[in-house]
């Protein structure tokens, strides 16, 4: 029970990844503040299921899209007492190419993938005041080799990994900043078509939601020294 006593906020931590790291963190022992978007019923259901594990869950609400709501989202979590960790985990995902992307389209990536990220980070480390921590972003195999499909997402998360190595910076010694840069797990929740996907991953296979919520576990409670690491969780995805 690594994380017993320790305070950890997800963003969009109702569904799918989301809800797997926080799992994740309950059976470590850790209390959660989980946030979530649109998707309340299914952030009540996680609270009690989360909660039977004995461990302290709040369920806090806001549109990442808004910058307001985010601040409003930041001062929730802080008032919450000293927060050891921060998974910035929420995003959206829309299969758009360049010609698909209207400024909307890549307004709206930028401020939930990246800008919402970096504002919650820049208020954690705030208040933190020198306290130790970790934040964890959540990445994609493409933000190492950014392509021509899911234009604004792979950008934005792209970005997104450079906002890691740069917090490591900015942020140490105290707060450490790694990413997890995930490939095939989950399939893409419109129901977009999956034919094809593992032909291009070593492993062969879809990624178990518990080598996620293990590799989540080691940023969280492993070695301080390990800093701006985008550690793959990708079946090998990222070197074909």
């Amino acid at each position: 029970m690594a994380l017993t006593g320790k305070t950890i906020l997800i963003t969009g931590g109702a569904v799918r990844i989301g809800r797997s790291l926080a799992q994740a963190v309950a059976e470590a022992g850790g209390n959660i503040l989980l946030h979530y978007g649109s998707s309340g019923e299914a952030a009540e259901q996680a609270g009690r299921e989360l909660r039977a594990l004995g461990v302290d869950v709040s369920l806090l609400q806001a549109d990442l899209n808004d910058p307001a709501e985010v601040e409003r989202l930041l001062a929730e979590a802080t008032a919450h007492g000293p927060l050891h960790g921060l998974v910035n985990n929420a995003s959206i995902f829309e299969d758009k190419g360049l010609a698909e992307t209207d400024p909307d389209t890549w307004a709206r990536h930028l401020q939930i993938n990246l800008t919402a990220p970096f504002r919650l980070a820049q208020g954690f480390a705030e208040a933190a005041n020198g306290a130790e921590g970790r934040i964890v972003n959540l990445l994609d195999w493409r933000a190492l080799r950014p392509g021509a499909d899911h234009f604004a997402y792979t950008i934005s998360k792209a970005g997104l990994a450079a906002l890691t190595r740069s917090l490591a910076v900015a942020l140490a010694p105290e707060i450490t900043v790694n990413g997890l840069a995930l490939g095939a797990a989950l399939p893409p929740s419109d129901g977009g078509d999956t034919s094809g996907i593992l032909e291009s991953v070593p492993a062969g296979r879809w990624a178990e939601l518990d080598e996620i919520g293990r590799a989540l576990l080691f940023l969280l409670d492993g070695p301080a020294y390990i800093t701006g690491e985008i550690l793959h969780v990708d079946g090998g995805r990222h070197l074909i």
